[in-house]
Formats: structure tokens, C-alpha cells, sequence
């Protein structure tokens, strides 16, 4: 098979779009190969902050936790044999116990253009349809910003599609709007496939009744409750997108609307809209968000206003029991990376806390305008593309009961006897919808709050330890070493914030 012409980058360039080079040089590098209408596009769908990009793990392992989630696809990464070795915990730390494969690169399969047949040639030996519904290929930074052209692969081999994706840390701010750069190229590859014949139908069999697609990641009660909100009204909970399998994207693109659960899914959203498929922001959180996702859906949807009122009375009254029966009383700042941010503060509102900081590393989109206006009109401050450095200020600021953020935040709120729990894992992994999701919060949160004591104490014991270089019990007191970090950070030009100047950016 022949090699389409793909221009080479020379030995200079190849030394240019190393990991370490930076995020400008490998985004110019990337431009001036051929990816300019790629970094265009995702400046336009994931636009950043006031700074240039949110303190996160690199973006791939979001796009690579979609793909190993689902039946019968597999995945190829092409990237610094550094990255790819990191982003293959995400297959054991997730449990999929899948393979990942690898095509590596050195300086010349790079300048002679070979990478992209070392790439053509590996998605050929893996496509088995017998194993494989589809192959996902993906660049990582130095494949992107060198052009290798993946839109050139077949897009299909023997009944396996094949789809090609650029996820460079350059490019896509966060790991969770690196999914939806996954979810986007299946949809619509998925369309193209609909609109051109029969296509397999779902394993459950074809619904009767209209269905919501649902759009984001969630706890997986949560698809289930809020079937239960719109069975009443005639409609059915469809498939949550990103999806577990290829045939559910038939079934996600044959809905009667789509619910934007995390609001970040710019380019998913975009090929829902070119299949006619109108979109509903927000979510059924607390008495106020579910009473107003139910009228939008139902009006979306065409469902008769008395039958939409009869839902929402009495799902209204349900949840209104569940958040009395379930009270939260402290002040709290929450940050994440998740999306789901604004979600969970709307709901720890309705439940009696006094939240004060919302950060979000997400961009602020028209899906989570609804969201942030209700949020701001309680007297929250809301940050969209939310640094660490800020997310840190509003604990300082705000002074909380309790801080629930990231790692580093909790690290921060700790270290200063705050309470403090890590949002992933400990709050966005907790059914959120409907009248269930009403009191999935309060017990994690006030036994959390009522460990302030055991926090003081803990402070008190080691008190006089020190921090930092002089952390420790020491006969000597060790010297003050700030002066020196500051001589080698301005000899080797190394900023504070590694993010900001591109040091880690890639790793």
C-alpha cells in the first residue's frame, strides 16, 4: 500500500517537538505541519482561562479510559515511550486488563515519515474482526505536533473501523474534554454509518418510548433514577454517552433529546445537533434543578404541560423531604476536574450549606450557563478553567469547614487543620440525581466537618516539627535552602508553575 505524502520534519524540528520543548514550540511545530485546522478547532471548542491551561493529568488519559471501557474496541497510542508507559496505569488503575499498543518512534522514523507506516502497518495487524468492533489510534503530543496525518489511515480493515485522534497536552486543556475529542470522532462516524444504511441494533432491543440520551461520565445509579423521573412522562433513559459499546451510538444518536449532564462535551454536542437531536443543559439535582430539568426536558420533548406538572409535584415534594431529612450546616469551598462541580454545589445548597467557591477546571460553556447563573445568584463564586493556585486562595479566603478539591487542595486544607475530601472519589462517586442523590452527600460530609477536633489536635502534636526544608526533628536546624532554588530556577529558566511555562506538558 502506498504512503501518502506526508512532509517530513527535519532533525532541528524533530529536536524542537521533544516532550520537554514546551507547549508553544511543539503547538508552532504542530501548525506548521499540517495540524492547524486541528489546534483551531479545539481552540474553539475548548477554550482556556485567564492562564493557559488548568493543573490536571495529561488529557490522554481521558480520551484512553473511554476506549478501554468499551466492549470489543481496541487501542493504539503513538507518543514518547515516557507518556505512553504513565498512560497504561490508566488500564490497571481502571481494571479494564486490557493491552495497550504501542507504535514507537525514534529521530528518524520521525523525519522520514515512516512513523505513520509503522502506524498504518500496526493498525493492519490488529484488525481482527473477530476481536475488534473498532481500533482507536491516537498521537500524543509529538506525533501531533510533528503531522502525522491519522486521517489518512483506512477507515475501515476487514469490518473493523478504524478512528484516528489527536490528544496532545497542547491542545486539549483537560482529561475530561479529551473524552469528549473520543466521543465526538465515534458519533460521528457512527452518523455517517446510520445515514448510509442498517446499523445493529441495540443488545436490549429498540425502546418503545422516546429516550434522553444521556451526555457524561456518572455514578451508575444515576442513569437509573433518572429513568424513573421520566418514565411518568412517556419518555425512556437512553444510553449514557461516552458510551460502552459501538452500537450503543446508534442508539445515542436516535433519541428524542439529549441531556447535557457535564456541561464540557462541545464537539459530542455539535454531532448530536447535526443528527437533529436538540440538547438540554443541567441536570435533576436538588428540588430546584430536578423541578426545572423536568419542565425543559418535557417541553423539549413535547410531552403535554399537565402530565410535566404531575412529575414534577410530586418529585418536587420527595426531594424537598429527602434534603430536610438530610441537612448539611458548615461553610465549604469546592473545586475538581470533573465537570460535575456545579452539579454537586447546586445540591450541597438545597441541602443547607453555605458554599462560597466553585472552581471548576472545565471551560464555562452555554450547557452550564443555567448552573453558574443559579449559583451566582446564592453569592457563589464561580471559576471556570480554575487554576490550583486559586482553588488554594478560596480556602485561604473563605476560610471553610470544609474543602473539597483535588489532591493538592485537600493536601493544602489538611496541612492548615481544615477538614478536607477529595472530590473524584469521594464525592463525584456518589449517586447525585433525583431523590437518591438528595441524601448520597450529607453522611460523607458532616462526618467529615465533625473531624475538625481530631484535625486541631493532630496540628497541636506536631507543632514545632517545621515545614518544608526544616520538616523534621533535628538536633541542627537545617539551613534555609530558598535562596538556592531561586539561583537554579533562573539558571535553568524554570518556572514556578511548570504547567504555565509547558515543563510538564506531555509527562
Amino acid at each position: 500500500m502506498a504512503s501518502p505524502q506526508v512532509e517530513s520534519p527535519t532533525a532541528a524540528d524533530t529536536v524542537d517537538t521533544a516532550c520537554h520543548a514546551g507547549a508553544e514550540k511543539m503547538r508552532a511545530a504542530a501548525m506548521a505541519s499540517g495540524k492547524q485546522e486541528l489546534l483551531e478547532g479545539f481552540s474553539k471548542d475548548y477554550p482556556v482561562g485567564p492562564h493557559d491551561q488548568p493543573q490536571s493529568m495529561c488529557p490522554a488519559f481521558g480520551s484512553l479510559r473511554v476506549g478501554l471501557r468499551m466492549r470489543r474496541v481496541g487501542t493504539i497510542l503513538s507518543g514518547s515511550a515516557c507518556c505512553v508507559y504513565g498512560l497504561t496505569f490508566t488500564s490497571h488503575f481502571y481494571g479494564a486488563r486490557r493491552s495497550v499498543g504501542y507504535v514507537p518512534f525514534n529521530s528518524e522514523s520521525l523525519v522520514t515519515g515512516k512513523l505513520y507506516e509503522d502506524i498504518r502497518d500496526a493498525v493492519h495487524l490488529m484488525a481482527d474482526r473477530e476481536k475488534y468492533d473498532a481500533i482507536i489510534v491516537t498521537n500524543l503530543c509529538v506525533p501531533t505536533a510533528s503531522g502525522i496525518p491519522l486521517q489518512m489511515l483506512p477507515k475501515e480493515i476487514d469490518g473493523v473501523r478504524i478512528v484516528g485522534i489527536d490528544v496532545p497536552g497542547f491542545g486539549v486543556p483537560t482529561h475530561a474534554e479529551a473524552k469528549d475529542v473520543l466521543s465526538a470522532a465515534m458519533l460521528a462516524y457512527a452518523r455517517r454509518e446510520a445515514e448510509t444504511g442498517p446499523v445493529m441494533p441495540p443488545r436490549d432491543g429498540v425502546n418503545d418510548k422516546p429516550t434522553v440520551t444521556l451526555l457524561g461520565e456518572m455514578f451508575p445509579a444515576d442513569p437509573v433514577i433518572i429513568g424513573k423521573l421520566l418514565e411518568p412522562m412517556g419518555l425512556a433513559c437512553g444510553p449514557v454517552t461516552p458510551v460502552r459499546e459501538w452500537r450503543e451510538l446508534y442508539s445515542a444518536l436516535d433519541c428524542a433529546a439529549v441531556a447535557a449532564i457535564h456541561p464540557f462535551y462541545t464537539a459530542s454536542i455539535r454531532e448530536f445537533r447535526t443528527a437533529g437531536r436538540p440538547v438540554v443543559g443541567s441536570a435533576p439535582v436538588g428540588a430546584e434543578g430536578t423541578d426545572a430539568w423536568l419542565q425543559a426536558i418535557g417541553q423539549t420533548c413535547n410531552v403535554p404541560q399537565a402530565q410535566v406538572d404531575k412529575v414534577r409535584n410530586g418529585i418536587r415534594h420527595a426531594i424537598s423531604a429527602a434534603l430536610k431529612a438530610n441537612p448539611i450546616s458548615g461553610r465549604i469551598t469546592l473545586s475538581g476536574y470533573e465537570g460535575s462541580e456545579l452539579l454537586v454545589a447546586r445540591l450541597l445548597i438545597e441541602s443547607g450549606a453555605d458554599v462560597r467557591y466553585v472552581g471548576s477546571a472545565c471551560p464555562s460553556t452555554d450547557m452550564s450557563r443555567d448552573d453558574a447563573d443559579w449559583l451566582r445568584a446564592k453569592g457563589v463564586h464561580v471559576q471556570f478553567r480554575a487554576s490550583l493556585e486559586q482553588d488554594i486562595a478560596a480556602v485561604e479566603e473563605f476560610l471553610p469547614d470544609l474543602a473539597i478539591g483535588t489532591t493538592p487542595v485537600v493536601q493544602h486544607a489538611k496541612e492548615r487543620a481544615t477538614p478536607a475530601l477529595y472530590f473524584t472519589n469521594l464525592i463525584s462517586a456518589r449517586p447525585l440525581m433525583g431523590p437518591a442523590g438528595a441524601g448520597s452527600l450529607a453522611g460523607v460530609i458532616n462526618a467529615a466537618m465533625a473531624n475538625k477536633a481530631r484535625f486541631d489536635d493532630m496540628k497541636s502534636f506536631f507543632e514545632g516539627v517545621g515545614q518544608g526544608d526544616k520538616a523534621g526533628v533535628w538536633e541542627t536546624t537545617p539551613s534555609d535552602l530558598e535562596a538556592v532554588r531561586k539561583r537554579h530556577a533562573k539558571t535553568s529558566r524554570v518556572a514556578k508553575n511548570a504547567v504555565d511555562n509547558g515543563e510538564a506538558v506531555g509527562c
